[in-house]
């Protein structure tokens, strides 16, 4: 195995973190196109993971962490808090709109900064990194300025995005804490835990909205008598982006906590909101 220098172990984490972060956003969104269940494609993509890691395991192709209660809990709390913070995404994008989503993002690393050095023991930020990132909720401020839903009912158009702005900060932090304070043998032990419990949540958001209901739709729509029919009956591009999602799920299960690992609380966000932008910019140079 190769061993990389700190700095390059830093490098190769935030490089292989950006690629499939941005690559898993763009192939959902291909996905979504031919099968638009969003909570099902997640809770597969969770399921292939671990499937990989323990068949892996099995093949003697890697070693893994055994499950133990103690580490259950921090990861269960992280669970929730990640699940909640998708679920007020999804209240965000239901009660405004994708720029207002980006917005509170962005608002995150300014936020994260100052928990990172209250929880984490990190120092406060410099001057210079402050109005770094106090540019950014400049650049807020002005846009809800000009938000449409914002002039029209105030300050109640933010509720859902301030509820995420909240979740995605605890979730930035409590992340980092655990990395720092749960000692696994391998780099599978995050991926296992967040993936063993992440999976439940996800169905809950599936009945939640309704996709049960939507794919057995759209089972009998396309002449199916079940929506296991229908999904077996796939083309197969769709199921070759499927289990393209499926890998490159995996490669950001690894690559998010190795990332997170490396790098601090306040930089991990940042990283983020910047694979956000690049992810928002080739969507619209690739279908618009």
């Amino acid at each position: 195995m190769i061993k990389l220098s700190p700095r390059a172990e830093v490098i190769a984490a935030v490089i292989s973190y950006s690629l499939c972060s941005g690559s898993l956003v763009l192939v959902n969104k291909l996905i979504l196109h031919f099968l638009p269940f969003p909570s099902l494609v997640i809770v597969v993509q969770l399921l292939s993971t671990i499937f990989l890691i323990y068949g892996a395991n099995l093949c003697g192709v890697m070693e893994i962490d055994e499950m133990k209660w103690e580490f259950m809990k921090p990861y269960l709390i992280y669970t929730v808090a990640f699940s909640t913070g998708v679920y007020t995404n999804m209240m965000c994008l239901s009660t405004s709109n994708v720029e207002t989503v980006i917005v509170a993002r962005a608002l995150s690393p300014l936020v994260v900064s100052f928990l990172d050095a209250i929880f984490l023991g990190r120092e406060l930020p410099s001057k210079r990194s402050v109005g770094a990132l106090a540019m950014i909720v400049v650049g807020a401020m002005g846009y809800a300025r000009t938000d449409e839903k914002f002039i029209n009912q105030g300050a109640s158009a933010y509720f859902w995005p301030f509820l995420y702005l909240i979740m995605i900060t605890f979730e930035m932090v409590y992340g980092k804490k655990i990395v720092s304070d749960v000692n696994f043998k391998t780099l599978s032990g995050p991926v296992q835990y967040t993936n063993m419990l992440g999976w439940l949540p996800m169905l809950f958001f599936a009945s939640m909205g309704g996709e049960f209901h939507s794919l057995e739709t759209t089972a009998q729509e396309n002449g199916a008598t079940s929506s296991i029919e229908y999904l077996a009956a796939l083309p197969s591009h769709v199921v070759a982006l499927v289990v393209l999602g499926c890998l490159v799920g995996t490669g950001i299960g690894y690559s998010g906590w190795w990332c997170r690992d490396k790098v601090s609380a306040t930089s991990f966000t940042l990283i983020g909101v910047l694979n956000k932008c690049l992810t928002v910019f080739m969507n619209v140079l690739i279908w618009d």
